[in-house]
C-alpha cells in the first residue's frame, strides 16, 4: 500500500536497495488486501495497488498463520527470507526483536534497511 499511501516508487526502492530482490508475500497478506480493496476511498485504492504489485511482482507463499501480520513473522524465519518490508511500527519492532532486518519507509519516500 506504500505506493499510494506514501508516494513510494516501492520496486525501484527495493531495486536500489537489493540489487534485484526476489519477493514473496503470505497469503494471509493478499486475504487482507482484497477485503481492503472491496471498500471505498484511499485505503481501498492503496490495497487495490498493493494486491495488483503483489500479483505482478512477487511470488505467494502458504503459511500456517491466519492473521497477517503472524504469517509475515513466520514467514520471515524462512532461511531464504533476509528482509521484511513494512511500515507497520509494532511488527517492525516484533521482526527486529526476532533478528530480522526490515525495511521501512524514511524520510518522504526513500526505503531504507534496518537491522536488528
Amino acid at each position: 500500500m506504500m505506493p499510494v499511501e506514501c508516494n513510494v516508487r516501492l520496486f525501484e526502492e527495493l531495486d536500489r536497495l537489493l540489487d534485484g530482490p526476489t519477493c514473496v508475500v503470505p497469503e494471509t497478506v493478499l486475504a487482507e488486501l482484497e477485503k481492503l480493496a472491496d471498500g471505498s476511498g484511499k485505503e481501498a485504492t492503496a490495497a487495490s495497488v498493493g494486491l495488483d504489485l503483489a500479483h505482478e511482482r512477487c511470488t505467494t507463499r502458504e503459511t500456517e498463520a491466519t492473521y497477517a501480520d503472524d504469517s509475515v513473522y513466520e514467514l520471515a524465519q524462512a532461511d531464504d527470507v533476509t528482509y521484511v518490508v513494512t511500515n507497520d511500527r509494532p511488527l517492525r519492532n516484533r521482526l527486529l526483536d526476532a533478528d530480522t532486518s526490515v525495511i521501512c519507509l524514511r524520510g518522504r519516500n526513500k526505503l531504507s534497511i534496518t537491522q536488528p
